[in-house]
């Protein structure tokens, strides 16, 4: 499948007033047509079974200035549907990394990379370069693959390390961490909640007190700990 022919199909699935939405939403994002999730995975899938790398070339080689933000998305979303092995997956997930410039594109991608299920140990080594990047949008891909895949009882020690020692000052860096230790919270809340009692904890104030938000903005926690890590936020955090 071309190029030409998704566009067609993309521009039959676009709706104005999610257009409008998607702009809301995604700050930044440029060529947004409207199409909405559930049509893009429709395609995706389709695309995932036909000749896919023509449409990965042609939009790979095309500017970014005169690229539907939905091809982008549809992309990312397609990889995850292809059929083949994890490690040709993976050659297609570091060819398309440097594409992400936005959050909803990397955690859509992230969201749909299952096959990091079956293939936890290889997958867990090929993320761990993105977490020590100094890209933003890298290091949220990195950050997003462990919230989705690893938080578990074998990775969850060394996930608060890993979340802790990241040190950028990209706004959706701090967020993503922020969330992932949200999750971890959710899931382990003994050992997270030694983490943020931890006296010399790394992490800045603003991520701090942004993962303690989250939090306590769960339904899967209780009062009594939502009012304790309520006690625990740190004062003056400002985010520059």
């Amino acid at each position: 499948m071309n190029r030409t022919e998704v566009k067609i199909l993309l521009e039959q699935q676009a709706e104005e007033s999610y257009k409008k939405f998607n702009d809301k939403i995604i700050p930044g994002v440029k060529n947004a047509i409207g199409v909405r999730m559930a049509a893009l995975k429709e395609l995706a899938k389709g695309i995932a079974k036909v000749d896919y790398d023509e449409y990965f070339q042609e939009v790979n080689g095309t500017d970014f200035e005169n690229i539907y933000y939905e091809e982008i998305m549809l992309w990312g979303l397609t990889i995850g549907y292809i059929k083949e092995s994890a490690e040709e997956k993976l050659k297609y997930v570091e060819a398309f990394i440097p594409k992400i410039n936005n959050w909803a594109v990397c955690d859509s991608f992230c969201a749909g990379l299952k096959f990091t299920q079956k293939n936890k140990e290889l997958v867990w080594q090929f993320i761990q370069p993105y977490l020590k990047d100094n890209r933003e949008f890298y290091i949220r891909f990195g950050v997003v693959m462990l919230m989705d895949y690893f938080i578990d009882e074998e990775h969850i020690e060394t996930n608060l390390d890993l979340l802790e020692n990241i040190n950028h000052e990209g706004y959706y860096v701090k967020m993503a961490v922020a969330w992932a230790i949200s999750v971890c919270f959710v899931k382990y809340p003994e050992v997270t909640g030694k983490f943020f009692e931890k006296e010399h904890n790394k992490m800045d104030d603003f991520t701090f007190n942004k993962a303690i938000q989250k939090i306590r903005e769960s339904y899967r926690v209780s009062k009594e700990d939502k009012d304790y890590l309520n006690q625990l936020k740190r004062k003056k955090a400002v985010h520059n």
